[in-house]
């Protein structure tokens, strides 16, 4: 449904200038002060949808122009536009201009006629008639306090029955006519049949026609005989039909009351057996649930339990490693030590040869002071000599070193490496069978959640189908309550009428053939109009149990009193004491005898209706029935049709509202239908809400999908964090540790092939210097008597340096390298120490944890196990169960088939039955006409019985009642006419061809005879002249009869296709508007004891009289609608106005001041009520001064005015959905928390 967007408006009354006004929410409310144009609005809106110009407060349509009202206006034209927008987004604008007095409509920017316009505003839902979207102020209490005719006219504008009111009363006074102008000619022709008859009488006197009209009259007689002839004999074979038929038909009822029992017993056993087994299978439900949360915290368990497993693992083993390492750390803390003590033993050695040494050479060779200074002169000029080749070895040496230490270092560096990449390789491997783990685990939970996905759909798709069905069900079900409802005949049907059956049903089990029912149920009237009378009479013994013998009825009285039931009257077939009938009763015209007119299949039964009845009388009208009872020679016991009753002891008693009620009782065949049906369906509603409640079991399929989803989804995002993480960092990892590898190798051998290469080239320099030096000390050499001046410096000098040197380089390097290496191993191997105890403890509290997490694991699985097992148990009973009730369905279907059948037999033979009447009406219609004609036409026909002055004169068709044709008929049933005079060739017929042709041929033997009676002269002419006008005048008569009864049926149909057209209209929203008020008033008294309902004062034409409405306010009793308080009368016209917008709701509603008569709890009630339509059903546009009303809505228009040379309007809207108050946050969160 749309809503209405934009309202623009522009120098309307008191808005100036354009004004617009907008958008408009779900729910709105206008605001703002007295006098500042809020009403305004409502007449703007009111004239933009065609209202009268006299319902806007003013006289003419230019004072609707802004300053029109003082006499100043500000222009010579206003307008006012709505912007409506339909569901699917397009929006419809519609306008309405005023020109110089005249107004001009305009659709979508296009001009068109008023009625163009009207019917635009129809097909969005709006009724300009019936203002069905328009609540003006003031209002509501005209509506609460309307007159019941006043209340007609306004559902007669809703329904739009409006429209077929004139047509009514036309047709209806045309129909009048026509039946007077039938009953007229009626009475014209028979006074021209007398005419005839006394033109017949002279007719006769002339004795020229005595032959030929004997003739005429003996062939007319001949023809009339064989006419009823074989009339009388088609009637003779279709009453035997009949009796057969009902014969049947009576053997079919007695064999479909068996079967009924016999199938309520069935079901009433099936209904025992479906109880046990929703018992079952709750208790299943509760199994289920109670095993998928066990079954969770098992998996979780077991889950925690081997994620604990496998964390101790990982830590042993990093534990393992860790010591690896940690011995590893001590042995080279170990033999740093030994290096260390074995270095400084070492230079003590060396200090301690060393200084032998000096001694023992120092005394070996020893220079003169001259040869010492000319050595140093020597050594210096060999220095300065040499000095660039000194520098360049002392180079060469420093880096021959320097890659010597770094070729140590690479072998370490390539020792680790080694290590690591063997470190990694193992986290490698275990990654992949992590790897392998997982996916396994996934693929599981990935087949686990596609059968849980396709269970999940099929259950969803079932409890929808089952919601679409209940939709369905619940609205044919309430559809037929309400016809029930309606029909007044389940509303007083409470806890004691059941209680009464089922009392019925326990004395039948236990004395089945003795006790045959309710008196009710047992006979019924001949005809529907008898029913007042009849019940009247029974009164009292209307639901007495008919019972065989006396014994059987106390024996039922004293278990009525060990069951403390209510009493109950009994009427024994051998205890009642039944007076004869009056035969002459029977004779008296206007009445028959009750006993007459109520029948029962049931003959011993006759018994108890003579008693009941006695020799009372059934009359037609109360005039009858009062001058039979007291103005006889005795008085008599009568009974009017509508249910007053005449005793012999003068009381009269008048027929009631209640009478009328219980006489409904009888004619309760398709109210049975309905009621089988409302079984049926409400058994069908038993079985969706089965399939409904499966909703839990979708809920625990969805958390078990959830949970699956969430592992998997655990382990999906594990797999790919180990698969694009972990292991690709542990292929990158070892990849770099190759390369490093590859590069440390090759490293080594470049430092290595340098350090060869180096060798060579110190050995080159030192070549060189020797040279250089054995050339400066020759001589020098070859006076102190040494080979070269190196083994003087070897011995002496180079010693002390080599000393000095060896000393402050290597033992001095070596100890602090030792030392360094052995603080930081030191260092390491504490930080080692600690981080295997901190592991040692991690493991000793995560195997107490997997200890505990072992016993929750053992008691989930026990737990398990038993649910299981318990499941099982339940389920094969539940299967017997359910074998047991496919057996006892099978067994009830196949007695529903059987009724069925029965039924359907049953239907056949009373529709045959009603066919062969009906034939049967129409041979006797027939044989009355014709034995009629004979009278009218003074044929002398021979009768053994009876007299054709008994024949009635009235003429039979649908406007005669059906007691005065049966009566008519009963009457000449006893004329028995003398077929003797009939030629014995015409009997013996028997085809209907024959007849037919027998037929013709007489009846043109009776025309040829009439024209030869016509051309015969006759002395007195006067007379046939009298017997030609007299017959002409019957024929005309007869004509315009003929004409004028088929002009009264013709209009009568008319009518009544009028009638019935008005009639639907207005029941359709009368009966819409019924069920809805009620549900409403309860909506907004919020309330379920609140009542509201509608009763026509004419029910059968409730459109001709007045509707009554009441309501019955919470917590008190039933009052007029004018006793009670104003917020009542409110609410109550609230209720009826929605009701009845309900049934062609607009797409909008406009509400001025509503709220006036209200306090704040129905302000509360009120504005909730609306709050909730506005959301679910249609806009609210409400004009209100009340906080607690506005204060609730979606969105406020605020009105003020202003003022500079006169008032006018503006307006101010504010958006409320942004600020939700605290109630509306509690909804939320209880709903978010459910």
């Amino acid at each position: 449904m749309g809503y209405l967007k934009l309202l623009v408006m522009k120098d309307f009354k008191s808005w100036r200038g354009e004004q617009v006004i907008g958008p408009f929410m779900r729910f709105n409310c206008i605001i703002g002060p007295n006098g500042a144009g809020k009403s305004n609005i409502m007449d703007a809106v009111s004239f933009v949808m065609c209202e009268k110009i006299s319902n806007l407060r003013v006289k003419s349509v230019r004072e609707l122009i802004h300053g029109a009202h003082v006499g100043k206006p500000v222009s010579s034209t206003a307008s006012v536009k709505i912007v409506y927008c339909e569901e699917d987004g397009e929006e419809k604008t519609f306008s309405r201009v005023i020109r110089d007095s005249c107004s001009e409509f305009i659709f979508n920017d296009k001009t068109i006629t008023r009625s163009t316009y009207i019917s635009e505003l129809e097909k969005i839902g709006i009724l300009v008639k019936a203002r069905n979207c328009l609540i003006f102020q003031g209002t509501v209490e005209l509506i609460a306090m309307k007159k019941p005719k006043e209340r007609t006219q306004l559902f007669e504008q809703i329904s739009n029955s409006w429209q077929y009111a004139e047509e009514y009363e036309r047709k209806k006074k045309k129909m009048e006519q026509a039946e007077e102008d039938a009953h007229f000619n009626y009475n014209k022709k028979k006074s021209i049949a007398a005419e005839r008859k006394q033109a017949k009488m002279e007719k006769e006197e002339a004795d020229h026609y005595q032959m030929l009209i004997k003739e005429m009259h003996e062939n007319r007689i001949q023809l009339q005989l064989f006419q009823l002839y074989y009339n009388e004999k088609n009637i003779d074979f279709m009453k035997k039909s009949l009796d057969e038929k009902n014969m049947e038909a009576s053997i079919k009822k007695d064999s479909l009351a068996t079967a009924e029992n016999e199938f309520r017993a069935e079901k009433k056993v099936l209904g025992v057996l479906n109880r046990d087994q929703q018992r079952l299978e709750g208790e299943m439900k509760t199994l289920q649930v109670s095993l998928v949360q066990h079954r969770a915290l098992y998996i979780k368990a077991k889950e925690n339990t081997s994620y604990q497993i496998k964390k101790i693992e990982m830590s042993k083993k990093l534990l393992r490693d860790k010591e690896k390492y940690c011995d590893k750390e001590k042995q080279s803390i170990k033999d740093l030590e030994i290096e260390l003590y074995e270095t400084e033993k070492a230079w003590r050695e060396f200090e301690k040869k060393t200084k032998e040494e000096i001694l023992q050479r120092a005394a070996d060779i020893e220079l003169r002071e001259s040869q010492l200074e000319r050595y140093k002169e020597l050594k210096e000029i060999a220095r300065r000599k040499v000095a660039t080749l000194t520098q360049q070895l002392e180079k060469l040496r420093w880096e021959q070193k320097a890659d010597q230490e770094r070729m140590k270092l690479n072998r370490r560096k390539k020792k680790e490496v080694e290590e690591n990449i063997k470190q990694t390789v193992e986290r490698i491997e275990e990654h992949k069978r992590r790897i392998e783990k997982l996916e396994e685990y996934t693929k599981l939970c990935i087949e686990s959640l596609a059968e849980k996905k396709r269970q999940e759909e099929t259950l969803t798709e079932e409890i929808e189908n089952s919601t679409i069905r209940m939709a369905e069900v619940d609205e044919e079900l309430n559809k037929i309550v309400g016809e029930l409802q309606n029909a007044k005949i389940d509303y007083h049907e409470g806890k004691r009428q059941r209680m009464r059956a089922e009392m019925l049903e326990s004395l039948r089990r236990l004395y089945p053939d003795s006790v045959f029912g309710r008196l009710l149920d047992l006979c019924h009237p001949i005809h529907k109009k008898y029913q007042l009378a009849v019940t009247k009479v029974f009164s009292k013994y209307m639901t007495a149990i008919v019972v065989a013998t006396e014994k059987t009825a106390r024996d039922c009285i004293q278990f009525l009193k060990q069951e403390r039931a209510e009493p109950e009257t009994f009427l024994a077939l051998d205890y009642l004491d039944v007076k004869p009938i009056n035969e002459k009763l029977r004779e008296i015209k206007g009445a028959k005898m009750l006993v007459d007119v109520v029948q029962t299949p049931f003959d011993p039964l006759k018994k108890v209706i003579q008693f009941v009845s006695g020799n009372g009388l059934v009359c037609e009208t109360v005039k009858e029935a009062r001058q039979i009872a007291f103005d006889g020679p005795v008085r008599l016991k009568t009974v009017a049709l509508d249910g007053t009753l005449f005793l012999k002891s003068g009381v009269i008693s008048g027929g009631s509202s209640d009478l009328r009620f219980k006489a409904r009782c009888w004619d309760d065949k398709e109210m049975n239908k309905m009621k089988e049906r409302r079984e049926s369906l409400i058994n069908e509603l038993k079985d969706l809400m089965k399939i409904k409640r499966k909703e839990t079991d979708l809920k625990h399929l969805h958390a078990q999908c959830h949970g699956t989803q969430t592992r998997l989804k655990y382990s999906q995002s594990e797999l790919d964090l180990i698969k694009k993480k972990h292991l690709a960092n542990l292929y990158m990892e070892k990849s770099k540790l190759e390369s490093e590898l590859v590069n440390t190798e090759s490293q080594h051998d470049m430092i290595n092939e340098g350090v060869l290469q180096r060798e060579l080239k110190i050995e080159e320099f030192q070549k060189k210097i020797n040279e250089a030096e054995d050339a400066v000390f020759k001589e020098f050499c070859e006076e102190i008597g040494i080979e070269n001046i190196r083994v003087y410096e070897q011995e002496h000098v180079r010693q002390q340096e080599e000393t000095d040197r060896i000393r402050l380089l290597e033992f001095e390097n070596q100890k602090t390298r030792l030392n360094v290496q052995l603080e930081y191993n030191r260092g390491h191997l504490q930080k080692l120490i600690d981080t295997v105890s901190k592991l040692r403890e991690t493991i000793q509290k995560d195997e107490l944890e997997i200890t505990g997490l072992l016993k929750d694991e053992e008691k989930h699985l026990k737990r398990v196990n038993e649910i299981v097992e318990e499941e099982q148990h339940l389920k094969d009973t539940l299967s017997a169960h359910k074998s047991e009730i496919m057996k006892t369905q099978s067994e009830v279907e196949d007695f529903r088939k059987k009724l069925l059948t029965l039924n359907r037999e049953a239907a056949k033979l009373q529709k045959e039955a009603a066919a062969i009447e009906t034939s049967l009406e129409d041979k006797r219609l027939r044989r009355h006409n014709m034995l009629l004609e004979c009278k009218v036409q003074d044929l002398k026909i021979n009768l053994l019985f009876g007299s054709l002055d008994d024949i009635s004169e009235i003429e039979l068709g649908t406007e005669m009642e059906g007691t005065q044709t049966a009566t008519i008929y009963e009457r000449e049933e006893a004329i028995k006419i003398d077929y003797s005079g009939l030629a014995s060739d015409l009997k013996d017929l028997e085809s209907d061809e024959e007849r037919e042709a027998h037929l013709n041929q007489m009846q043109q033997e009776m025309k040829s005879k009439e024209s030869t009676l016509m051309k015969t002269a006759a002395p007195n002419l006067r007379a046939l002249e009298k017997l030609q006008i007299a017959r002409d005048k019957f024929q005309e008569s007869m004509d315009a009869f003929e004409t004028s009864r088929k002009e009264a049926r013709i209009s009568k149909q008319e009518f009544e296709q009028v009638k019935k057209r008005r009639y639907e209209l207005f029941s359709r929203c009368f009966e819409h508007a019924s069920i809805a008020i009620d549900q409403i008033y309860k909506k907004l008294c919020r309330n379920s004891s609140a009542q509201a309902f509608l009763s026509p004062e004419n029910p059968e034409e409730p459109y001709l009289e007045g509707i009554g409405f009441n309501c019955v306010a919470p917590g008190k009793r039933f009052m007029p609608m004018d006793s009670l308080s104003g917020g009542e009368k409110t609410v109550a016209a609230l209720a009826l106005i929605f009701a009845i917008h309900s049934f062609r709701p607009a797409p909008f509603f406009i509400l001025d001041e509503i709220d006036a008569a209200l306090d704040n709890t129905n302000i509360d009630k009120v504005s909730s009520f609306i709050r909730e339509q506005a959301h679910e059903q249609f806009q609210m546009i409400v004009i209100s001064l009340k906080e607690e009303f506005y204060s609730k809505a979606d969105a406020l228009i605020g009105v003020c005015p202003e003022h500079d040379n006169g008032m006018f309007s503006q307006v101010l809207t504010l958006d409320l959905t942004e600020y939700p108050d605290d109630q509306e946050e509690m909804e939320k969160y209880v709903h978010s928390s459910l």
